[in-house]
């Protein structure tokens, strides 16, 4: 396919429908599969798209078809497409931008994307493929060179890259929610990707019966640039003392190579290397119930960097076990809520009721603001409060406010001002924190409100009081003034 040129960025902003060249090639869902396969060899494509009265149902690939071949215990001759293609489209429309088909394509992990026209019928279909062709400094691209790496070295200098593509990305107008996601999808695919070169050239694994957690905004899916590491180890309560020192092996290897290729460890020790944070499963269910019944400042705080815990690799079944263990324990010990409120609350927002803002008086900061101290902390602890309350936990901030405003435990207009608040200072740490790195200077949670346009400034004043109503919210509803010091 010839694509028409483009510069460095003007290629995100082409309507998709531009690479759409040529009829689609598609199949009915009663077509056999070797008919199926015939024509992809026919027409040298990898999938084709499957149309039942006009409208798009499914996609059949090769991989579909090789996973048929691999499981069928007889003939598959007889099966029919129906029986093996993928439903659920993903899919975009032709006047979608092509930055938006790149996004969707990496968060949902998939090689294709079905586009539709103006009435929801089928127009074509593109591949990582062509958006390859089309320009590599994509996340697609840096995806493919994560997973192809084969060093500890060359993974470091493809993550330099990293900030160059989320410059680009940011200056190509993708929104803050996709921008982050797509941060931590990243971060997930390097540290897989290092897990695959520690067990292939030295021979490090992480033994059967454990798993490595993350924690923090990287269990959350939410990561601004270069946070630090936070990281956990779970295993089964019988493993026997060799694997044991398997799992320490691993552990401390994992958490060296992932500040080789540049993530920083965490500054409090809250990671995978410290035997604290490597527990059996009634170990973590022991230490869970510690933190919430015994509501200490040192329990708040290690309650809210673990409880959005995800398992990146290794047995998922012992993150559904301790989240199921976390909801009941929470269940019979109300009082949790009111303490960890009080815990949340203890940052106000530095702005007035005029709407001065406060900044630090001293230090290295003097005349700057936390970000994430001033509103983030906040909003992203208040959120898991409140779904944690109705029995619900994991995913990102914004998935947690909307599940708020779905379940009405508050007023929708109220969680649209905690929401736009909350993605208004994200926004503002990213950008800072990519203007720091693009300069050579390390990235951090702070800004200067003089130092930026009066746009700018109104915006963080309107956000700092999203999150004091978030807070207030919070003190109404737990009765915090009420709990005795």
């Amino acid at each position: 396919m010839a694509y028409p040129p483009f510069s460095e960025e003007s290629f995100l902003f082409v309507q998709i429908r531009t690479l759409c060249q040529g009829a689609p090639v598609t199949c009915a869902p009663d077509v056999s599969v070797v008919e199926a396969a015939r024509l992809m060899r026919a027409q040298d494509i990898s999938g084709v798209v499957v149309v039942e009265q006009n409208a798009p149902v499914g996609v059949v690939s090769v991989s579909d078809l090789r996973n048929l071949v691999a499981d069928a215990a007889g003939v598959v001759a007889d099966r029919q497409v129906r029986e093996i293609m993928s439903a659920g489209l993903v899919t975009v429309r032709g006047d979608d931008l092509v930055f938006e088909a790149i996004f969707r394509m990496a968060k949902h992990n998939i090689h294709r994307l079905v586009v539709l026209d103006e009435t929801g019928g089928l127009l074509g279909v593109i591949t990582d493929t062509d958006l390859l062709r089309l320009q590599t400094r994509t996340p697609l691209y840096l995806n493919q060179e994560i997973e192809t790496a084969v060093s500890i070295e060359q993974l470091r200098k493809v993550s330099t890259r990293m900030i160059a593509m989320v410059s680009f990305a940011s200056r190509a107008g993708a929104d803050t929610k996709s921008l982050v996601q797509l941060i931590s999808h990243l971060n997930d695919a390097f540290t897989l990707r290092i897990i695959a070169l520690l067990d292939s050239v030295e021979g490090i694994r992480l033994p059967p019966g454990a798993a490595y957690l993350v924690l923090g905004s990287e269990g959350r899916g939410e990561q601004t640039l270069r946070t630090d590491q936070d990281s956990a180890i779970v295993y089964a309560d019988d493993l026997p003392p060799a694997q044991l020192a398997e799992i320490e092996r691993f552990s401390v290897r994992l958490v060296d190579a992932l500040e080789q290729i540049g993530v920083p460890r965490c500054p409090g020790d809250t990671m995978a290397s410290n035997p604290q944070w490597r527990r059996s499963l009634s170990g973590w269910k022991e230490l869970l119930e510690q933190w919430v019944t015994v509501p200490k400042s040192e329990h708040m705080v290690n309650f809210g960097m673990f409880q959005d815990f995800r398992t990146v690799w290794g047995e998922p079944r012992f993150e559904a076990e301790l989240h199921a263990h976390l909801l009941n324990t929470l269940q019979h010990f109300a009082l949790f809520f009111p303490y960890m409120a009080r815990h949340i609350a203890r940052f106000p927002p530095p702005v007035g009721m005029f709407g001065h803002i406060r900044v630090e008086r001293r230090g290295e900061h003097r005349g700057e603001v936390d970000l994430k101290k001033a509103g983030i902390f906040a909003v992203t602890e208040g959120a898991s409060l409140l779904v944690l309350e109705n029995g619900a936990v994991g995913g990102s901030t914004w998935d947690k406010l909307d599940l708020i405003r779905q379940r009405r435990i508050l007023p929708a207009g109220d969680v649209e001002i905690v929401y736009q608040a909350y993605t208004s200072l994200v926004q503002m740490r990213l950008q800072r924190q990519l203007k720091a790195l693009n300069a050579g200077k390390p990235p951090s949670n702070y800004l200067n409100p003089l130092a930026i346009p009066e746009v700018e400034r109104d915006q963080l004043r309107h956000a700092l009081k999203g999150v004091a109503t978030f807070q207030r919210i919070l003190r109404d509803r737990y009765k915090i003034d009420f709990i005795a010091r």
